[in-house]
């Protein structure tokens, strides 16, 4: 039989070298050791710690992160829905500049969001003292919003763009046409689009609700500054605080819990989703004008000025008096550690993604499905991950009589389980445009296994791997609590910087290492939406 294009692949899987084989064994072991941790903790005794947690602290961390879950759910799912249905399916004025800009607020830590709103809506913040100038007396829907409570405004901001993005996508192929044919059948607008439009995007929508759901289950560094108890800070607080590491990992196998539950769930919705036969934007836009037009692109001015406008105002406002202070002694020692941190966890994470390539590129279901369990370390909190990798050195340390719990080498393990799906997929984006004929031909030539791989694959793969290690570097910049709780004496990072300026009320001197960070954020945002072709 004749080797044909279609052919290669079926070939290469029947005769899948061994490096290939197999190359997700390290990572599935990665992923494992943090998940056999907490299953391991509650095989110790019970402390008189762990029933005092369980008696008193537990009940309010459920019942805390439920009304997160829920208030952040519905927050994101109302801004995503609707800014996605007008930027895929309607027409008015400004849309071609403000579809990209909606999904700004992804350059901006949830961390960074949330001191500036704090200090914004604060007694003494700009709001509350004009407020009082104009009316003399304290608005209480500002002193709210400066409570606890403002924290989930903050979350919405920063976690609708998930939403919106999937949401705008599954709009743009097919919603729009299904719209038209309900139209043409006689029914309302608005029933149109709850019977059928919204139906069809149904799968879309609630993966990027799990998305959101989870980065809300993970957020560390939001709920610290606003005080709002969740397992994350209850976590860091028993182990730095009580001292007491075994019941911090049984908190994070709570934890877990709510997360395995939104993994479920996704992964039910993702099995039960039609497939869609239409990739291009079908149908015509709905021409909006007069007032829905103006509401429109209101609407959309409005979320931006308040996620993204306002904070990078006020940003830059603190930001600029101490802008010298970045170029000090101790501030370029923090931004030197950021990114040797950066760029020897980048190379870990993009070398794991290598091995996820190698593992699941062109292969089996079952190697796939594999390659899939390897990258679940996106779910797994970075409080979760540093207290089960700890833990972990720890027995591991008292067994060998070694020394590594206080290394770097922890850390560099938790971003490489943490971000390895994150180089895994422009590495993966990549590869799908390489033809196997090209290995054929080289092959045909004469060209030796390595030689194909460096003079061949190499030059191909290499936009996949720029782009895996930039966005690898920029995720290891900004990530916050597997730092704080995992980084040796003296590795202090700008996100733990930011932390301990932000624990003291310092919001000025926060404003620079901030303001680095969202630049830094801004990278990863400007590639997605260079390949999400938002501009259309």
């Amino acid at each position: 039989m004749s080797v044909t294009a279609e052919s290669l692949p079926l070939k290469r899987r029947a005769a899948a070298p061994p490096i290939r084989r197999w190359a997700l064994l390290p990572l599935l072991l990665l992923v494992g050791l943090p998940l056999v941790m907490l299953a391991l903790a509650w095989l110790e005794p019970q402390t008189e710690t762990w029933e005092h947690l369980r008696t008193w602290l537990l009940p309010r961390l459920i019942g805390h992160t439920l009304l997160m879950l829920l208030i952040v759910g519905l927050g994101v799912a109302l801004i995503g829905i609707g800014m996605a249905w007008l930027s895929a399916c309607c027409e008015y004025p400004g849309r071609r500049w403000l579809d990209p800009l909606l999904v700004l607020p992804l350059a901006f830590p949830t961390y960074v969001l949330a001191f500036i709103y704090l200090g914004v809506f604060d007694f003494s913040g700009p709001l509350q003292s004009a407020w009082r100038a104009a009316f003399d007396t304290s608005p209480s829907f500002l002193e709210a919003l400066s409570r606890p409570g403002g924290v989930l405004l903050v979350m919405v901001l920063a976690f609708y763009p998930y939403v919106y993005l999937l949401a705008r996508a599954s709009f743009a192929t097919g919603g729009l046409a299904a719209f038209e044919a309900g139209r043409s059948l006689g029914v309302g607008p608005l029933e149109t689009f709850w019977r059928v439009a919204l139906p069809i995007a149904r799968p879309a929508i609630v993966a990027g609700l799990a998305l959101a759901l989870m980065e809300t289950l993970a957020d560390f560094g939001a709920v610290s500054i606003y005080g709002y108890d969740t397992f994350t800070t209850a976590i860091y607080r028993t182990w730095f605080g009580l001292f007491n590491l075994p019941a911090a990992v049984q908190l994070a196998s709570i934890l877990m819990l709510f997360v395995f539950v939104l993994l479920m769930a996704e992964r039910f919705n993702r099995d039960s989703r039609p497939r869609q036969t239409e990739k291009r934007p079908s149908g015509h836009r709905i021409q909006l004008t007069g007032l829905p037009a103006m509401l429109a692109t209101g609407s959309q001015l409005v979320l931006l000025s308040v996620a993204v406008l306002v904070p990078l105002i006020q940003l830059l406002v603190w930001a600029w008096p101490g802008l010298s202070e970045l170029f000090t002694g101790h501030m370029l020692r923090v931004i030197l550690n950021t990114m040797v941190l950066g760029l020897v966890g980048a190379l870990a994470v993009v070398f794991g993604g290598i091995l996820l390539l190698l593992g699941t590129h062109r292969a089996s279901r079952r190697s796939v499905i594999l390659g899939e369990l390897a990258a679940l370390g996106y779910a797994i909190p970075g409080t979760v991950l540093a207290v089960a990798i700890m833990l972990a050195f720890i027995r591991f340390d008292q067994w060998a009589g070694t020394a590594l719990a206080g290394g770097l080498l922890a850390l560099i393990l938790a971003y490489l389980i943490r971000f390895v799906r994150v180089a895994w997929g422009p590495l993966e984006a990549v590869a799908a445009r390489i033809r196997p004929e090209y290995l054929e031909v080289a092959r045909s030539l004469g060209v030796g296994k390595w030689q194909r791989q460096l003079r061949v694959n190499l030059p191909l793969l290499w936009p996949g791997l720029v782009t895996a290690f930039l966005l690898a570097l920029v995720e290891i910049a900004k990530e916050m609590p597997a730092t704080l709780m995992l980084r040796p004496f003296g590795w202090d990072t700008l996100a733990i910087r930011i932390y301990e300026l932000t624990a003291e009320g310092q919001w000025q001197l926060a404003a620079g290492p901030s303001l680095v960070l969202v630049i830094l954020g801004a990278i990863p945002v400007v590639l997605l939406i260079r390949r999400a072709s938002l501009v259309r």
